[in-house]
């Protein structure tokens, strides 16, 4: 394995609205950090008449998973300074993200702020959240949700798995754990620099448990036993299989909290608040109900398809754009979903939530 050989840039999501239909994984995963934003809203520290408060939406994909988040923190702001006061939302999401079908959901939905509240205004920047991509001291409120487990890079080659959390590869391992700490302090520095003094950034993201464990092992053993299976009928080659790798990671506590173990400080933030737990499977409860093992499939897979099918075509020879491209999706998904159906299974979801606050001047 050659290592650090795959520093690529990552890959968005699906386009044309497909996430913003497949995520309610991440939609459901979202609610427990919803509380910890709204106090976060309330508490922040408030930048003087007549500068707008700005509120970073940092990963926003195509804005679905953005909407309830950002319309309970404008309420809870609105209570302290009115309906007048000119609020700055801007989602930021890398540059080939599908910034049309966030705009057109903003104009359409009519749970929209942008719809039911006219003094809040909606901008972007496509640009990766491992650079300062605001101003600096501009922010007052900061939201990431399932975000920064993307790494800004492909650190090496998984040779056993599509996922590192299920690799038995310890130089893999490793060097995806140096990646994930460099990443992880690289995030906390520029957001420091964007927030402004007693600003707050509230994430939600995959993490680890206490025992180490990533969680969602039934979906991605079948997702890389159907890779193999499309290996085997030469649809993709061998080398480009190779090549595949989900560039995410979770974190334990212990992770997060490194960088801060000096003196609880860096990059001027400070933990106000860190919880790890796990998240309710929404498609395993929908199953519970009406025991269809077949939707069960589709909606891991779907929701597969949306968020990691379009960084694994990628290694394909002609990139996004070879002309085996939307088989090889159609067919991963397909695969995937009838894996998946033959043996429903709960899937563990280990999630942290934190409060990161910016210390005042």
């Amino acid at each position: 394995m050659a290592e650090g050989s795959m520093a690529v840039a990552p890959v968005p999501m699906e386009g044309h609205g497909s996430y913003n239909r497949s995520s309610r994984v991440q939609a459901a995963g979202s609610s427990p950090a919803l509380p910890l934003l709204e106090h976060a809203a309330r508490m922040v520290t408030l930048p003087m008449t007549p500068a707008p408060i700005v509120i970073a939406d940092y990963g926003a994909s195509e804005g679905r998973n953005s909407l309830v988040p950002m319309r309970a923190a404008i309420a809870a702001l609105r209570e302290r300074v009115g309906a007048e006061r000119a609020i700055s939302v801007i989602h930021t999401d890398l540059p080939d993200s599908d910034f049309t079908a966030l705009f057109q959901l903003l104009a359409s939905n009519p749970d929209s702020y942008t719809r039911l509240d006219p003094a809040a205004f909606a901008s972007a920047v496509g640009r990766s959240f491992y650079q300062q991509i605001l101003p600096s001291n501009s922010v007052t409120l900061g939201w990431s949700s399932w975000a920064v487990q993307w790494l800004s890079c492909v650190p090496a080659t998984i040779p056993d798995q599509l996922q590192v959390a299920c690799s038995s590869d310890s130089a893999a391992r490793a060097a995806f754990a140096r990646q994930a700490d460099e990443d992880w302090r690289s995030f906390l520095v520029h957001r420091g620099r964007e927030m402004h003094a007693g600003a707050r950034l509230v994430v939600l993201t995959m993490a680890r448990d206490d025992a180490g464990d990533f969680g969602y092992r039934l979906l991605l053993q079948a997702m890389y036993a159907t890779l193999l299976d499309l290996v085997e009928e030469r649809l993709v080659r061998a080398e480009e299989a190779h090549r595949m790798v989900i560039p995410t990671i979770g974190r334990m506590r212990a992770e997060f909290d490194a960088p801060f173990a000096h003196d609880g400080h860096f990059a001027g933030l400070l933990i106000e608040h860190l919880d790890v737990f796990n998240g309710e499977d929404q498609v395993w409860l929908e199953f519970e109900r009406n025991r269809d093992a077949d939707a069960f499939g589709a909606q891991w897979a779907a929701f597969s398809r949306a968020s990691v099918f379009p960084t694994l075509a990628a290694e394909l020879e002609g990139g996004r754009s070879d002309p085996r491209a939307g088989t090889f999706v159609q067919r991963m998904e397909e695969g995937l979903a009838k894996r998946l159906a033959a043996a429903p299974e709960r899937m563990q979801i280990p999630l942290a939530k934190m409060v990161l606050t910016k210390g005042e001047s």
